[in-house]
């Protein structure tokens, strides 16, 4: 849902804004809901709702109404496990790799591959630990990226970013007003940038196209501490890094048979 909120954000208006508010509030009544009762409870017309959820994607309310008991019942699964850490774990593990299946991940390999320059930046310790695994990673296909240390160099090298460079940035939670004034620059100059976070609606992940997402379900350690674990960011760059390396054969596959159709012909 979160995903779904993320690529169609742009499309949703103040009310379609306000219908999404109270759905996120209140996902379990609204998944027994009728589009007319819903309406009421929006102060909007059934209209209004069903242009929502097809701006979400859906063909109907109908639809809809099965995507939010799907996810009602996926949330329920995870309360009866709610104290089993390690299960939690694995659970994470699986939506992130099924989430990676689903993307067309080779439309990233393509905008890596072409870049004149790749940046990567990362927030927090561990994020900052993955980009230069990225950079460690990638250089074994000759792919050099620069990793940029903190927010006074990412300041300082924004203004020499240009569109046929590409930057990276990891980030757990996708908010930060600093990175919202980065991204802004990125956009409004042209340039793309591929964003690395949780499954959340953020500003981050939703001003781009080209965005990648871990799971990470938030333990309670004690009462008033929680963990979230951001380890599965080094799973995703070693399945980017290997569907980058199936793109880069491709690649010379198909340069190779030009190759041969163009000595042919001579």
């Amino acid at each position: 849902f979160d995903e779904l909120i993320n690529n169609n954000y742009s499309k949703l208006n103040e009310n379609d804004l306000y219908i999404l508010k109270f759905i996120c509030s209140n996902k379990k009544e609204c998944s027994n809901l009728s589009i007319n009762k819903l309406g009421d409870k929006c102060n909007v017309s059934r209209t209004t709702i069903l242009r929502f959820t097809q701006k979400l994607g859906f063909k109907g309310y109908s639809e809809f109404k099965v995507f939010l008991r799907w996810q009602e019942e996926e949330d329920q699964e995870d309360n009866v496990i709610e104290k089993d850490y390690v299960n939690k774990f694995y659970l994470d593990i699986e939506e992130t790799t099924k989430n990676l299946k689903q993307k067309n991940l080779w439309e990233i390999c393509e905008l890596l591959y072409e870049a004149d320059r790749v940046f990567i930046y990362g927030t927090g310790m561990t994020q900052k630990f993955v980009a230069k695994e990225m950079q460690r990673t990638f250089l074994t296909s000759r792919k050099y990226f620069y990793v940029i240390e903190g927010e006074t160099e990412l300041q300082t090298v924004i203004s020499d970013i240009t569109p046929k460079d590409v930057i990276i940035i990891i980030t757990l939670f996708g908010n930060r007003d600093f990175l919202k004034e980065i991204t802004n620059i990125l956009n409004l100059n042209g340039i793309k940038y591929i964003s690395m976070t949780k499954f959340s609606d953020n500003v981050i992940a939703r001003n781009t196209n080209y965005n990648l997402y871990i799971s990470t379900t938030p333990i309670n350690v004690s009462k008033d501490r929680t963990h979230e674990s951001t380890a599965l960011f080094f799973l995703l760059v070693d399945i980017l890094f290997r569907e980058y390396i199936n793109y880069v054969e491709n690649q010379s596959v198909i340069s190779g048979d030009k190759i041969d159709e163009g000595e042919t012909s001579k």
